[in-house]
């Protein structure tokens, strides 16, 4: 006999970094954080610190599509999050995934390179990715290089698109959100801008932080996931998000030579330092109870 989880599963898709920055390892984190049940299906296997991406390893699509059918068919799942795809192959067996679970919202943070720069694609993924997948994307969260690269018809084209142009493509290849983040927009705060399919866009300011952060963008999607998967509306799942994600890099640390890592669990340690402040983190009821903290 199975007893129903408390907690919303997710089934994020991605490449798995061995840094613990970013990657499948950045979702579980993000995800457990936010009280969802992680489940990772991973698409390639890489070779990287907190530096950059030395080599990779793309999954067989047979591979990728087997650990998704052998969860999917046993687990119910609130929400899909994907990152790194790696292949043509790989991007036909996911949609067909996706395909079979249209009611289920899907977000997807295009990994097109790495957070050092690092080269993970090329012309006939991005074409893959605009006829096959886009076109089942609840929310997509590109950032303005990756926006420009999706949204371009020829590369040529890439560096003139205004971030209005490359949403409005983008929501007509049928995705039903785009948020597109400004970390790499030469402005003084940081700019996300989200955009629905009525091309009503929101503006989110944040503060431009000093540091360069590896798994920023896994995050941020994973987030969003998680809260669509406790039943948040997209508008507050996509605000909130934000926020969480803002704060992992408030509280980020360096671990390695490289770049700073979020902390996706910053509220338990604040919570932890509390406890410590005010004592063995214990407190009495009114009945005399000893109420323990975790």
């Amino acid at each position: 006999m199975t007893t129903p989880s408390p907690l919303p599963a997710v089934l994020t898709l991605a490449g798995s970094d061995p840094s613990g920055g970013a990657g499948i390892q950045a979702d579980i984190l993000t995800l457990a954080s936010l009280g969802c049940h992680p489940l990772s299906v991973i698409t390639a296997i890489t070779v990287q610190d907190t530096a950059g991406v030395n080599d990779f390893l793309v999954m067989e699509a047979d591979w990728v599509n087997d650990q998704a059918r052998c969860l999917l068919e046993d687990i119910p799942v609130a929400a899909f999050k994907i990152g790194m795809i790696g292949s043509v192959e790989n991007v036909a067996v996911i949609a067909q995934l996706m395909a079979d679970y249209p009611d289920i919202p899907l977000v997807y943070d295009p990994v097109l390179a790495s957070d050092g720069g690092d080269d993970l694609t090329d012309d006939d993924l991005i074409s893959a990715l605009r006829d096959m997948l886009l076109p089942q994307v609840s929310v997509l969260t590109p950032n303005s290089i990756e926006a420009r690269r999706l949204a371009a018809n020829d590369p040529d084209e890439e560096d003139s698109l205004t971030l209005d142009d490359c949403a409005k493509r983008l929501l007509a290849l049928g995705c039903e959100h785009v948020l597109i983040t400004g970390t790499h927009e030469n402005t003084r705060e940081v700019i996300n801008a989200h955009y629905n399919q009525d091309l009503k866009v929101r503006q989110h300011h944040w503060e431009r932080l000093p540091e360069r952060y590896h798994g920023s963008g896994c995050t941020l999607a994973s987030a969003i996931a998680g809260m669509l998967a406790a039943g948040a509306p997209v508008e507050d799942a996509i605000t909130d998000a934000q926020e969480y994600t803002y704060q992992t890099l408030l509280n980020a640390f360096r671990p390695g030579m490289g770049q700073y890592i979020p902390d996706r669990l910053f509220w338990a340690r604040e919570v932890a330092e509390e406890e410590s402040e005010n004592g063995d983190g214990a407190q009495q009821t009114e009945e005399g109870d000893e109420i323990g903290h975790a």
